[in-house]
């Protein structure tokens, strides 16, 4: 805050503190509707535009807007995807898509799984670059972990793409990839912060699930905060650090231990991944909690198919900002094809996007709608 210059400046400020504070006090922490009145509101200017921000985020149907040109297929070619952890269902879903892309292209493909440690994830990009492929896929773990090895394969002449690898996406230089594939991480943060101002009407106590060893999961939690934070009348409650391959055995103590410490002020969540809630179900159950909230709760990430179930049943999930997981996989192989090639990166950003059980029509994933027929059409030239 600046200082005050004058005393009428003083008195005006201490004054609009005054309304903002009464402002935020005196609303339902446990409400289950968006529609508070302005008065309720601990931030009137913020929820209009969260609302509206949240409602352009919730449309479906829209349109492939993402490549449909590029370099037909180079053939026989080989890719290995490292992946960070396969009981991360964010990187598994990229595996598939990555799966069913090299059927179509014509491709091998094998996945090493890292098992979620440095140690496994380092032997695993070993072993892919052992392997000599045309490409590896940097599936979900900071490169710096893997230096050596990056450096041997781009030393050997290896493309390497990353999925959610580095903070954005496009053409990372250091550490060298030709492309990092993510929704824009300030989009979903932002949304994801945005739907919980909405959903309380600018009155909430959140919790924030994070995996600090992540430097893209530790990125977004600070990104969601700093947009929960323009809305006085939500308060982070607390933010958890769990790391995600110790997720299933952590979040139920964490949760349990929230509950008792918040109880009933405890009315919103917000996790970068959807697996803390699949976690977080069975203590808010015991606990006696609703199946439908509060806390409602919001997956900044990901978007598996278990999310979408715990969504459309509204069983301890209200709405996840998904990754279009297979068509991620599909763009993966594709940007390794104008690797190949000898092109640019594609520079396509898939949209952030919410889904809730209103919008998801029953479904358990999301993407946009033609990407194969559009991936299919470039690769055959």
């Amino acid at each position: 805050m600046y200082a005050n210059r004058t005393g009428v400046l003083a008195a005006a400020v201490l004054w609009a503190a005054a309304a903002t504070l009464v402002a935020g006090c005196g609303g339902d922490s446990s409400r289950t509707s968006a529609a508070s009145s302005p008065k309720a509101a601990g931030c009137p200017a913020a929820l209009v535009r969260a609302k509206e921000a949240v409602g352009r985020a919730e449309r479906t149907g829209l349109s492939w807007d993402g490549p449909t040109t590029g370099p037909r297929a180079v053939p026989d070619k080989t890719i290995v995807y490292v992946a960070q952890t396969m009981t991360n269902p964010g990187v598994a879903g990229v595996a598939k898509g990555v799966r069913e892309a090299a059927a179509a292209i014509g491709w091998q493909v094998r996945v090493i799984d890292g098992d979620g440690t440095p140690a496994g994830i380092q032997a695993a990009f070993s072993q892919a670059v052992t392997l000599k492929p045309s490409g590896i896929v940097i599936g979900g773990f900071d490169p710096l972990l893997t230096a050596q090895q990056t450096a041997r394969a781009a030393a050997a002449g290896i493309a390497l793409i990353g999925w959610h690898a580095v903070d954005s996406p496009g053409p990372s230089t250091n550490p060298r990839l030709f492309t990092n594939i993510t929704t824009q991480v300030e989009e979903v943060a932002r949304v994801s912060a945005d739907w919980v101002i909405a959903r309380s009407g600018g009155d909430a106590g959140v919790v924030l699930f994070t995996d600090d060893s992540i430097p893209f999961a530790r990125n977004k939690s600070d990104l969601i905060k700093r947009q929960l934070a323009t809305c006085p009348g939500v308060t982070l409650l607390a933010t958890e650090n769990v790391p995600i391959p110790d997720a299933s055995q952590r979040t139920p103590r964490e949760v349990s231990s929230l509950m008792s410490r918040f109880r009933g002020r405890w009315t919103h969540s917000v996790a970068i991944n959807d697996l803390y809630f699949a976690d977080a179900a069975p203590a808010l159950q015991a606990a006696g909690r609703p199946g439908e909230g509060p806390p409602f709760n919001i997956g900044a990430g990901d978007g598996d198919p278990s999310a979408f179930q715990r969504i459309n049943s509204r069983r301890f999930q209200a709405a996840t900002v998904p990754e279009p997981l297979a068509q991620q996989g599909w763009q993966i192989v594709d940007e390794l094809n104008r690797a190949f090639a000898g092109g640019p990166a594609s520079g396509y950003v898939a949209p952030a996007h919410v889904v809730t059980a209103e919008n998801s029509g029953g479904a358990t994933s999301w993407d946009p709608r033609g990407y194969q027929e559009a991936y299919r059409s470039i690769w055959q030239g």
